[in-house]
Order: structure tokens, then C-alpha cells, then sequence
């Protein structure tokens, strides 16, 4: 395609994709695939770029952008959410068709998984089906050799009649056939598309009656693929041709007439719109399955055995929902065992660092005012955020790219799909449930790999149930001090593990009862049926998942707690300083709130800590101090039993302990998470009902809680 004809993709990649391309210099080059085959890998190598990955369904759900330069030219490379089909049935499916079909960029690179060709030649075909710019490009040759499986690359190439290039994606080494492949395919001037699937003969002659009617119509699409859309009548792409095309074909009178024709053929060879679908998909899979048993070699047929065996115990009836707690137990475990020091390292560091910074202030004799508001404000709430978040995600982030990179999360989906049906939602909920345990909004985003609008909005709604990392700390540090602050060493942190396993265990089990709750109600329906994909269980690289969790995760979300607790540092000490009538501003908002604080279990401070939160879960805990402390500054974080001390003599008992976990669990997303809600959602109300369901179910929760431990102590002191 010359670069002279883009006038109508230029208009399409600028302003309904969101890419913006100097189409003089740049050439666009769309990844597609399968999920989990390795495409996101590709995309980072290619352009240097750092795209997260994982051994799961669902890591892509949006277009992500990046340069990659090869022989003095750029090119646009756009990963594209992983699909099975082309069919689109869900978001991601639809945005991958809708770029390869309307952007029509200059080449489309499908990647494949070598140790599972069969499957993913079905997108291979469907994509040729589109584009005249195909690269097939296997990926993953390197363990398919080590299962013994052989791919002859040359003879797919033949068959499909398009160039075919095997590599290994994390090997940049193994890249150069492919990127000299993608050269020559962007610099064809003429573009053809040799193979053609065939379709049984009824549907054939129904292609070619109105074929030559839709080539005169549009020329920006290729005919015989828009044919049999309009044939099996697809609502979504319709949708897609009325929102691309500057012509809708189906209010022009001759194409309404040549799809009259072609129902006639159908009819007369008793193929029903219904059975057309079917009869499509039939033909791509058996086309996709002779060609992969042509090219395809295994040197040992049971090379999957393993793989299966070890999914009978993981996914086992008996053994698949023990070994999910135990596991969950493990992660806990060494998050908090391993935390505990490098915690109290940082703290004495930053405290350390504060004397020096103090004795700079009275050294240019800054005012007091504003050596509150900078060190005893913005510097010890940063302390508190950086010092006590920081070692937890350090170590559970990269234990739970591990497990990623392992291929166990899709088989948490499939353990708790049956649960996730009688509630009348989806599994991969399972998945976006995990990615919020990283950061809520994340996990909302995530909900695109559902594929029915209501069962995402469910997902969304319900994804705050699980606690994100913001909330982690709070857990990890109450649980300490009031549950097994008396116990040392190696029994403390199992306990700590343990409770903190049984508190998230009971956000899974709200998540399961508002989803049911949700179904019966405002989103009524049954429960639709899914694919998803049990990858093969890969040796992670644990080097490189440490140093991705680090950049890719854990400083990226602490960089973001660390821009909302500076102004809200500032914010809280003007607060817990500045006195009317005799009081501050903190006090007063804190005893206004007390009341309705006290039928929670809790008080006025905890509430207000709450609200002033709001923006971040993780400043929380220092507002609770700041509020408690009568100099209004944070204490130093000698060890948590001083925190303790603090906390104890002003009032809080065992029940405020309990009723600050729950609502730490159950209790608004943050402002970051409502932001995303109302992006994903467009909607103001599911945004609102977002935010008013977990609160709801907090105070609910907190008091029926707080009101049985009164009740009881009434009934014992009687």
C-alpha cells in the first residue's frame, strides 16, 4: 500500500483510534493474537517499551503504542488485545477487528504459539480473511522444542501462502527474520491475498451473486469477508461499518437486493441464517486443523501429560480449592514475615534523615509554621506511606507475577467459576479479582476480558471487595498489634498469615453474595458461557519478575501514593493545627463524626481518617495518628507496639480493632478507582451505585458487628 493512498486511514487512525502517525515517515504495524502467546513480549522488544505480561488471558484489554525503527524507517507498532476470533464477541474482539479491518495498516503480524498452532491458526485465517498485509509470526519456538514438538515454518508459509517466521520473543537475537520480513511486506506495492478459505458451494455462489455488488460500493474493505457479514447479518460490525464508512451499504437498494438473491441460494440449499453462523466457524476450524496436522510434528504424543496430571490436582474437585488457600496463605506469609525488618529499616532511615532535615530549618531559622507543614506534615506522612507500603509490595508483587508467569491464575478463574454461575456472573471475574489485589483500578480496567455487559459491570462494581495494596498495610499492621503482637518470631507471622488469609477470604465471599444479590436485582440474567484459555505452566524467569514487579508495579503504584500523601500531609497538618475556639479543625469534624463513628465500632477520627482518604487508602493510618497526637504531627515510627500505645489510650479495644479490618475490607474504591469506574463505565449512575454498594455494605457489616458485641455485653453483665 503506497503512502500516497491513506487519505481515508489517516482520518480513522488519527481521530478513532487515538494514534497519532506521521504517515511521510511512519509505517502502522498491528500485533495480533491469541491471548498469552507471547504478543505483549514481542511489542516491549520491538520497541523497547514496557508493556506488562503475564502467562494469563486478558494481561492486553486496550490499543498500546510504541516506535520501532529498523533500516531508517519507523514503524507503529500497536498491540492489540488478545482474541480468539475475529467474531467479536466481547470489547477486546471487537477493537482488534475493528484496526486490522478500518485502520488498515501495513502489515498485521499474528502471533502464534508454536506448542499450540491448531488453536491459533483460527485467527490466523480469519485475519487473512481481512487483510492482504498478513505476517504469521510462530512464537515460542524455544519451548515447543524443549515439549519436542517441530513446526515446519517453510511448509506453513506455502500452504498459506504468506510469509511465516518462527522466533522466541524474549530473544531479541531470534527478531531480525522477522522485522527483514516486515519490511519487505510494508514496501509491496502490490498486496495480494493468494489463499482463500473455502466454504461448502451453496455459500460460495451466494458470495459470488453479491460479491461484485459490494466491490462497487467499497473499496476499503475486502468484499468477500464484508459478503459474508452481511450474509450472517452481524449486528456488531454493522454497528462498526455505519461508525468507519463514509457509505452504509445496507440502505443501498442494490446490495439490499443482491443479499435477497443470496438468502434465496441458501434457502434452496436449506441453510437457515442460524445454521449460516455455525456452518462459517465449522469451515475455518477444519481448514485450521488440516493445515496444522500438515505442519505440525510431535516426537512424543504424550508431551501434554504433564501438564494434565498436574491440572487434575490443581483444578481437582478435592484438592484445587485447599491448595488456593494454602497458597494464598504462603504469599501472605512471606510478605509479612519478610517486611517486618526491611520496614523497620526505612523508618529509623527516614527518622534519621529528619533530625538532619530539622537541623537545616533552624539553621536558616525557617519559620515553625512552615517546618510543620514540610517535615512534621508532608515529610512523616511520605515516611509512614513509603516505609510501610514499600517492603510489602516488593515482595508481593513479584510472588504474585510468579504465579503468573506460572500459568495458575486462569486455573483460580476456572476453580471459582462454578460459584461465580450460581451467582449468576462470570469466571474471569476470578482474574480481574487478582489484578485489583494490585491496585482496584487496575482491576476495573481489567473487566474488559468480559465479554457481557452486565457481567462486567457486576465485576466492576464488586472489584473493590477485594483489598488493594493500599489497604494491605492497614491489615497487616492492625492484625499485628491487637491479634498477634504477643507472639514472636516465626508463630506470629503464621498467625498474621493466617488472619489476613481469612479476612481476604471473606472479601471473596461478599464478592460472590453482592454479585448474586446484583443478579437478582438492578442486573438481572443468567450467567453466559466462556472460553478461557489454561495456558501451559512455563518456568517463570525470576530475575526479570523481580525487576518487573519493582518498575512495572511497585514503583509505579507507590509513586502515585506518593503524589496524593504530600498535599494531603500538608492538608491534615493545617488541620490538626489550626484552632477555633480552642479546638481544631481535626477535632471538631472528628467529634461531629464520633456518634455515628461509635454505632460502627469505631470513633469520629477513624471516620474522618476515612473521608480524608478518600484519595488515597494509604493515608489513612496517618491520619489517624496525626488526629490522636496533641502536637498534631506524626509520631516517629519507633516499632508498632508504640502505635499500640497510641492508639489504646484513646479507646480502641479489641471490637475496634475487628470493626477498623472490616471496614478497611469493606468501604468505598478510592478516588482513583472512581475515576476509572466512571472512564469504563461512561455512566455517572454505575459510578455512584460503584461507590454506594461496598459503602453500604460497610457500615452494614461494621455495625451489625459492633451491635452484636453491645448486645452481648449487655447480656453478660446482666
Amino acid at each position: 500500500m503506497s503512502l500516497a493512498c491513506r487519505t481515508f486511514e489517516t482520518r480513522v487512525g488519527e481521530e478513532l483510534f487515538g494514534i497519532k502517525i506521521d504517515y511521510e515517515r511512519e509505517y502502522v504495524v498491528a500485533l495480533a493474537g491469541n491471548p498469552n502467546v507471547g504478543k505483549s513480549t514481542l511489542f516491549n522488544n520491538l520497541t523497547g517499551m514496557k508493556q506488562h505480561t503475564g502467562n494469563w488471558p486478558g494481561k492486553t484489554v486496550a490499543n498500546a503504542r510504541g516506535v520501532c525503527r529498523y533500516k531508517d524507517k519507523e514503524y507503529v507498532m500497536v498491540d492489540l488485545p488478545g482474541t480468539y476470533s475475529l467474531m467479536a464477541h466481547s470489547q477486546e474482539e471487537e477493537v482488534a477487528r475493528d484496526f486490522v479491518c478500518f485502520a488498515r495498516p501495513d502489515a498485521v503480524i499474528v502471533v502464534c504459539d508454536a506448542t499450540c498452532l491448531e488453536r491459533n491458526l483460527n485467527l490466523v485465517l480469519q485475519t487473512m480473511e481481512i487483510s492482504k498485509n498478513v505476517v504469521v509470526c510462530v512464537n515460542l519456538m524455544d519451548e515447543a522444542k524443549r515439549k519436542r514438538i517441530g513446526v515446519d515454518t517453510y511448509k506453513l508459509s506455502k500452504m498459506l501462502k504468506v510469509p511465516v517466521v518462527g522466533i522466541t520473543a524474549r530473544k531479541k537475537s531470534t527478531l531480525k527474520s522477522l522485522l527483514e520480513t516486515m519490511s519487505v511486506i510494508v514496501d509491496k506495492e502490490e498486496k495480494t491475498q493468494d489463499f482463500m478459505i473455502k466454504y461448502p458451494e451453496p455459500i460460495e455462489r451466494a458470495i459470488a451473486v453479491l460479491e461484485p455488488v459490494v466491490s462497487r460500493k467499497i473499496d476499503h474493505i475486502d468484499s468477500r469477508w464484508l459478503c459474508l457479514k452481511l450474509l450472517d447479518n452481524d449486528e456488531s460490525i454493522m454497528k462498526s461499518i455505519e461508525n468507519f464508512l463514509p457509505i452504509n451499504p445496507f440502505e443501498d437498494g442494490e446490495v439490499a437486493s443482491g443479499l435477497e438473491i443470496a438468502y434465496k441460494i441458501l434457502e434452496e440449499s436449506n441453510i437457515s441464517k442460524e445454521d449460516l453462523s455455525d456452518i462459517i466457524v465449522s469451515s475455518i476450524v477444519r481448514q485450521a486443523e488440516r493445515i496444522s496436522k500438515s505442519v505440525v510434528f510431535y516426537e512424543d504424543e504424550k508431551y501434554v501429560e504433564r501438564d494434565r496430571k498436574m491440572d487434575r490436582i490443581i483444578t481437582g474437585k478435592y484438592l484445587g480449592y485447599p491448595l488456593m488457600m494454602v497458597l494464598l496463605f504462603v504469599v501472605f506469609w512471606i510478605t509479612i514475615r519478610g517486611a517486618n525488618y526491611p520496614s523497620a529499616m526505612l523508618a529509623r532511615f527516614f527518622f534519621f534523615l529528619e533530625e538532619r532535615i530539622t537541623y537545616f530549618f533552624e539553621l536558616v531559622n525557617a519559620p515553625n509554621w512552615l517546618h510543620g507543614i514540610l517535615v512534621l506534615g508532608v515529610y512523616r506522612v511520605l515516611a509512614w506511606v513509603v516505609s510501610v507500603m514499600l517492603p510489602p509490595m516488593a515482595i508481593f508483587f513479584p510472588l504474585f507475577t510468579i504465579l503468573e508467569d506460572l500459568g495458575y491464575l486462569p486455573r483460580v478463574a476456572f476453580n471459582l467459576d462454578k460459584y461465580f454461575k450460581k451467582a449468576s456472573s462470570c469466571g474471569k471475574q476470578a482474574l480481574t479479582m487478582c489484578m485489583g489485589f494490585g491496585c482496584n483500578a487496575v482491576g476495573v480496567t481489567g473487566c474488559r476480558i468480559i465479554d457481557s455487559p452486565r457481567e462486567r459491570l457486576i465485576a466492576i462494581i464488586t472489584n473493590n471487595f477485594v483489598p488493594c495494596n493500599g489497604r494491605f498495610p492497614t491489615l497487616i499492621a492492625v492484625i499485628t498489634m491487637f491479634f498477634t503482637g504477643y507472639l514472636t518470631g516465626l508463630t506470629g507471622s503464621l498467625v498474621s498469615s493466617l488472619i489476613l488469609t481469612l479476612v481476604i477470604v471473606m472479601g471473596v465471599v461478599m464478592t460472590f453474595l453482592i454479585s448474586g444479590l446484583l443478579s437478582k436485582t438492578i442486573l438481572k440474567g443468567v450467567p453466559s458461557s466462556f472460553t478461557l484459555e489454561l495456558p501451559p505452566y512455563r518456568r517463570p524467569q525470576v530475575l526479570k519478575v523481580i525487576v518487573r514487579s519493582i518498575f512495572d508495579r511497585t514503583l509505579f503504584v507507590l509513586g502515585r501514593a506518593v503524589i496524593v500523601a504530600a498535599p494531603a500531609g500538608a492538608i491534615i497538618w493545617m488541620m490538626a493545627n489550626i484552632h477555633v475556639g480552642g479546638e481544631t479543625l481535626l477535632g471538631i469534624s472528628a467529634d461531629f463524626l464520633d456518634p455515628f463513628g461509635k454505632l460502627l465500632g469505631l470513633d469520629g477520627v477513624i471516620v474522618l481518617a476515612f473521608i480524608l482518604g478518600f484519595p488515597a487508602n494509604e493515608i489513612v493510618v496517618p491520619i489517624i495518628i496525626m488526629a490522636y497526637m496533641a502536637q498534631g504531627s506524626l509520631i516517629e515510627l519507633g516499632s508498632l507496639s508504640e502505635l499500640k500505645e497510641l492508639l489504646v489510650a484513646n479507646g480502641w479495644t479489641l471490637t475496634t480493632a475487628i470493626s477498623m479490618m472490616l471496614f478497611t475490607l469493606f468501604h468505598w474504591p478510592c478516588s482513583t478507582t472512581c475515576l476509572t469506574i466512571r472512564k469504563e463505565t461512561k455512566s455517572i449512575k454505575w459510578t455512584v451505585l460503584s461507590f454506594a454498594i461496598p459503602t453500604l455494605v460497610g457500615i452494614g457489616v461494621c455495625f451489625i458487628f459492633a451491635s452484636t458485641v453491645r448486645l452481648l455485653g449487655l447480656i453478660i453483665n446482666t
